[in-house]
Parts: structure tokens; sequence; C-alpha cells
């Protein structure tokens, strides 16, 4: 089973607030690559929730995909945030799934821990630079992360 990385500001939306909901939808994400992630995954994939740009970062629980991805319909929405003034109803490149809740982690564990782990050193998440907010996730990487609950 593939797994994979997902990043959100838990401001705007956090492994509590998917705990609490059970299922939601993930979207706004803009960024080809992170799309084409998304694209690629299947239901019932599960991913490590990251929470991102917070005084910590780092990986809260776990969730699950719940079906194929559908047009993002945030980027339609001039009053969203992530409304594309290029997408159109017929041609909309950006993607959504739902999501579930699988788990919140005791504690996050944060990028600083992460970047020690030698398992973690050709992930992308701990590369200086990396800014994706959806990567896939190595069996060996996923198990490396989970030790570390």
């Amino acid at each position: 089973m593939p797994y994979w990385l997902m990043k959100s500001e838990p401001d705007e939306f956090s492994i509590h607030d998917l705990q609490r909901l059970r299922t939601a939808r993930w979207d706004g994400v803009r960024n080809y690559q992170a799309r084409n992630f998304m694209r690629a995954m299947a239901e019932g994939d599960l991913f490590l929730f990251y929470h991102s740009s917070c005084p910590e970062p780092g990986v809260a629980g776990i969730g699950r995909i719940e079906n194929g991805p559908f047009p993002d319909p945030t980027a339609l929405d001039p009053k969203s945030p992530y409304h594309s003034s290029k997408a159109t109803a017929d041609n909309n490149p950006w993607v959504a799934r739902d999501v579930s809740f699988i788990e919140t982690f005791p504690h996050v564990i944060p990028l600083t821990r992460l970047r020690e782990l030698d398992a973690l050193a050709d992930f992308s998440l701990t590369q200086k630079g990396s800014r994706l907010s959806v990567m896939p996730v190595t069996d060996a990487q996923w198990h490396a992360i989970l030790a570390c609950r």
C-alpha cells in the first residue's frame, strides 16, 4: 500500500479538526507536482497528517484517503483563498480528495526529530527548501516515523 504525507497549517485545518469531523475534503493544493500525487492516491491509502507553518511543525497523526480525486470546488470560488482564475467548470486542473481520521499522535513528531533519523535522509520532507504539500512516503520512511510516536 502506498503511503503519503499531506501538509496543512493547523490554524486552517488540523488533525484535531479532522478528528472532530471524522471525514473532510482536502482541497486547496495549487502545485502541479503535489496535485499529481493527489491524483495517484488510491482509496484506502494512508497518509501522515503534517502540521506546517506553525511554531512546531511535524507529524500529528494519520488519515485515510476515502475516494478518487474530484475537481476542487475552491478553484472556482472567487471568495476562496484557493481560487484559480484560470480554472473553469469545464477545465479545472485542480483536484480534491475526501479524507478520514485514523489517529492523533500523543505528541507531534517535530521536523527537527525527523531530520535526525537516518531512515529519512533521502525523504523530501527533511531536505532544505522542500515545500511540497503532498508527497509519497516509502514503507521504510513510514515505519521510521511511526516508531517515533
